[in-house]
């Protein structure tokens, strides 16, 4: 064995965590660690020194080819693979010295992203084992195989969407590899290795090649049926602070402490990184960058994005946009608690503005929707509590400065944040929160089968016809449910599964879904993608509380189409709305939609039926 010390003087301004570079005639590596760290590199058994070159960057070269083994990097004692393993052993213990591109499956260098104009996204947020485990044909249940199957393609085609977001995906800590057998669960948000994918949903998690080629496989699927894939990141904490590699690399560097010297927890999972710092910032943009050009992923979201600075989110969105504009980024736009930096300089929701091209969850639409986060047992506009009309108009709009929308009486928010509609994904719910149904169940006991969907139906119409991004939880259109459970990140599959029996036995809730989705996506009236042309185009009617009614007027060169009526009936009784006098054909009504014509409307008035909604055009 040949141990070879570069002489190069690669600086931090520099440096790129691209810690394993391997060819057949010698691999690299590189380490970012402290100036007065003691640096070993083990590949299997044999332990290299590594020289500090300057500025805290230590290098060893080692001369043949070492495809297929081990390796850990050692600092002051402490070993990992260190920050940017690409390939891992089971539990991601060691790092693997691979050529990525034994990783690539039959036609991969074909595979295209699937990109289009943020207005044009429809987001399904999914995890693995949810939408696999308890499908009877699936061949491989809970696994990223699962989604290459044609069962999985079709259900996603004919629903309609364009993009999922899968939950995290790369090596996470709270599930044993070893011990797949087992029953075990876990949403995924407790990073372990960034830019690996998970062993867990892979086949094979002892073959460091397989996870990788199998995440790529089911990537290829979905980008073959024109699916766009969406990776939740998690970069505002790990696992823990003491066994993460981070910390056994550079201590205290990539994270954040308070005044008093203890560790910052804005994440709410006992640490939180820090994006500020210039080495935490690097990583985060070349870990997007990675996953981006070796894995094909299309676009992001953000775990708590309002723990990361803006200057950090502005410069990938800049990294990226210098690649493709089309390539989306959303994130919540919110933190867990309170951040060692001042609200002003994190990537909270009040801050869009300051992210051009930047997109953030509205807890406006959604709570005024379903009732707030903050208790399970309070309602909204669905099932008739007063004064959440502002908020709903609020969220139609897409979160931006509209003459018709009162900020006085909107929930959370003083002022608009967005700048541009897509700056605001439009939803009900999603995977950390009670589900539609559960929330609805919980808001209003007793409720009947019969209004439940319904209301269901009714909250999808307000998000698919908002100028949002929007945005679904799998399985809401088969009528997901989850036991009621608010918080099921280690609830068993019992409470997470989807209920694929639901398709034969509420088929109408997936038709709506299904015919709801195509109706956004055959009429740009209902994704503008610009402030000025919502409000332009984008007129609120005059309604009695519990209604909310919009039209969108004077399309002549915006869709063929040239007026269109949406009206939310959440009250329980036939509502009475004023109209412009015209003749309207009616594609929306009852729980039922059919865009080629459902009847016809003449006059000034609609009659429209409890808790529904009713969409006309002429």
């Amino acid at each position: 064995m040949t141990v070879l010390l570069t002489a190069c003087k690669p600086t931090t301004e520099t440096f790129h965590f691209d810690e394993v570079t391997y060819s057949p005639q010698e691999t690299v590596f590189k380490l970012f660690a402290p100036t007065d760290a003691r640096c070993l590199v083990v590949i299997d058994n044999d332990s290299i020194h590594m020289k500090l070159q300057s500025d805290s960057i230590w290098t060893a070269t080692l001369s043949g080819d070492q495809k297929g083994k081990t390796y850990q990097f050692v600092v002051n004692g402490q070993a990992s693979p260190g920050v940017f393993a690409k390939a891992v052993t089971v539990n991601g213990e060691k790092g693997v010295i691979l050529d990525m591109r034994d990783t690539n499956p039959k036609g991969w260098a074909d595979d295209q992203h699937v990109l289009r104009p943020f207005q044009d996204y429809v987001v399904y947020e999914m995890h693995h084992r949810d939408f696999s485990i308890a499908r009877p044909e699936a061949k491989h249940p809970g696994k990223f195989l699962a989604l290459t199957e044609p069962w999985a393609i079709q259900h996603l085609k004919d629903l309609g969407i364009n993009a999922v977001h899968i939950l995290p995906s790369y090596d996470y800590g709270s599930v044993d590899e070893t011990r797949l057998n087992e029953p075990q669960y876990n949403w995924g948000y407790d990073p372990v290795n960034y830019n690996v994918p998970d062993g867990g949903y892979s086949t094979d998690p002892y073959d460091p090649e397989c996870r990788i080629r199998e995440f790529k496989q089911m990537v290829q699927a979905l980008h073959k049926a024109g699916i766009s894939v969406i990776l939740d990141v998690v970069y505002n904490h790990t696992y823990d602070i003491d066994h993460s590699n981070f910390q056994r690399t550079y201590p205290d560097y990539y994270y954040r402490k308070t005044a008093e010297g203890v560790y910052s927890n804005g994440s709410g999972c006992g640490n939180e990184t820090a994006s500020d710092k210039l080495m935490m910032r690097k990583f985060m943009e070349e870990s997007v960058r990675y996953w981006f050009e070796e894995y094909h992923i299309d676009g992001f979201r953000f775990d708590l994005m309002g723990v990361h600075d803006i200057e950090t989110m502005n410069a990938i969105r800049k990294m990226m946009d210098a690649i493709d504009p089309n390539i989306l980024i959303y994130g919540e736009g919110w933190s867990a608690g309170a951040c060692a930096l001042p609200n002003e300089q994190l990537g909270m929701k009040a801050n869009i503005k300051q992210m051009p091209h930047i997109a953030a969850f509205s807890d406006e639409i959604r709570d005024a929707l379903r009732g707030p986060f903050s208790d399970d047992t309070k309602g909204g506009f669905l099932i008739g509590v007063p004064n959440c009309e502002e908020s709903l108009k609020f969220g139609i709009a897409g979160a931006i400065e509209h003459p018709q929308v009162d900020m006085k009486s909107v929930n959370y928010s003083t002022e608009p944040w967005a700048a541009e509609p897509t700056q605001m994904m439009s939803y009900v719910s999603c995977h950390d929160d009670m589900c539609l149904v559960d929330r609805l169940k919980t808001s209003k006991p007793g409720i009947t089968m019969d209004e439940l969907i319904h209301l269901d139906l009714l909250a999808q119409t307000a998000v698919f016809t908002s100028q949002g991004i929007p945005f679904m939880l799998s399985g809401e259109e088969l009528l997901r449910d989850k036991k009621g459970v608010h918080n099921s990140y280690e609830s068993p599959d019992s409470i997470n599964r989807l209920e694929w029996s639901n398709l034969q036995r509420y088929p109408q809730v997936f038709a709506y879904y299904q015919r709801l989705i195509a109706l956004r996506l055959h009429h740009p009236a209902f994704r503008l993608g610009n402030a000025d042309l919502v409000r332009k185009h984008l007129e609120f009617l005059k309604t009695p509380q519990q209604v909310v009614a919009f039209r969108l007027k004077d399309l002549q060169d915006k869709d063929e189409w040239q007026n269109i009526i949406v009206v939310l009936n959440a009250s329980k009784e036939p509502q009475t709305i004023t109209i412009p006098q015209d003749k309207y054909t009616v594609v929306c009504q009852d729980g039922n939609i059919n865009e080629q014509g459902m009847g016809n409307v003449n006059g000034n008035k609609i009659v429209v039926t409890p808790q529904s909604a009713m969409i006309i055009h002429n």
